[in-house]
């Protein structure tokens, strides 16, 4: 087992890769650095392995697909997982680390936004998504979190080894955060500076659709953690409706003594049916997700009890 492992998801970086393996080995003497390469056409293999990186591949297209596989093969007390684009100073790791291994810290968030990136970016609407993004995880999780979408991260073992990869894309840090957020886990901060990619290097990250997949995974992940929540704000608008709609009618009953919207009367009947089903499913579906909570307690203590043993 390593004792702290660099973990560098790769896709065609090779105006960076070089100097960013570089800078993880001189900020970090007795780490191992991890590149792993998703089917890059350029020369960014050859170059991180000639700057000292172990070169392994994961051939299934997204970031979210590298992270599961990254987070299967390698053993080590601490992660650092930095994106390829040097846009993350690695100066800050040693701080991360130290989080990690003397504090007992199970994720350490290395936060941009509190420091340079709304003024440093330079691609349109990312600053209003990261936003948007970390208002609405902070809002439906009841948390704060400064900064959801960060590349820049410290891990645990415990937490590596019991985060159950979903994502295959770039939704994978909002998963990640989600996922500590909900279990308990304890989360640091640290302020980062951060720089926009040097000229030639191009994001991968498209701001629309890869925008809506994450606002899309944030509501999956609010129902499946809070599903009590979810299902109360879906009856409580099923209720408002049928109430809406049956207003009308009975003040028409009473009025005359007839009931002449029977259509109506049948909708908001039906509604209001689904609203006390829907209510009654977030019951039951937040039972299972307590049962699912303490089997991950139960986990965690497993894996905690053998990283301890290897070391």
């Amino acid at each position: 087992m390593d004792k702290i492992a660099v973990l560098i998801p790769c896709y065609n970086e090779e105006k960076t890769i070089a100097k960013v393996v570089k800078d993880a080995r001189e900020a970090l003497p007795d780490a191992v650095v991890y590149v792993y390469d998703n089917n890059s056409t350029d020369r960014t293999v050859e170059l991180a392995r000639d700057a000292g990186a172990v070169i392994r591949y994961e051939n299934m297209q997204g970031k979210g697909n590298v992270m599961r596989r990254m987070f299967r093969e390698i053993e080590a007390e601490c992660y650092i997982m930095v994106d390829g684009d040097d846009t993350y100073p690695m100066e800050y790791a040693g701080q991360m680390v130290d989080l990690v291994l003397s504090h007992n810290a199970d994720m350490v968030v290395g936060d941009r936004l509190s420091s340079t990136y709304f003024t440093e970016n330079k691609r349109p609407f990312h600053n209003l998504g990261n936003s948007v993004v970390r208002g609405s995880i902070n809002r439906l999780f009841g948390c704060d979190i400064k900064d959801i979408m960060t590349g820049y991260r410290a891990f645990s073992y415990g937490f590596v080894k019991t985060f159950p990869v979903l994502s295959t894309g770039f939704e994978i840090e909002t998963e990640m955060t989600i996922h500590a957020v909900y279990n308990n886990m304890q989360i640091e901060n640290v302020v980062v500076d951060y720089r926009d990619r040097p000229e030639g290097s191009e994001s991968k990250l498209n701001t629309f659709s890869d925008g809506f997949k994450v606002l899309r995974t944030i509501l999956k992940l609010y129902r499946d953690y809070k599903p009590f929540g979810f299902f109360g704000i879906c009856s409580a608008i099923l209720t408002l409706v049928a109430v809406v709609l049956f207003i009308p009618i009975f003040i028409t009953y009473i009025e005359t003594g007839m009931v002449d919207r029977f259509p109506t009367l049948f909708v908001c009947g039906f509604m209001a049916l689904a609203a006390i089903q829907s209510l009654f499913t977030g019951l039951m579906l937040s039972n299972m997700a307590l049962k699912n909570r303490r089997d991950f307690e139960y986990r965690l203590t497993l894996v905690t009890r053998r990283v301890r043993d290897n070391s």
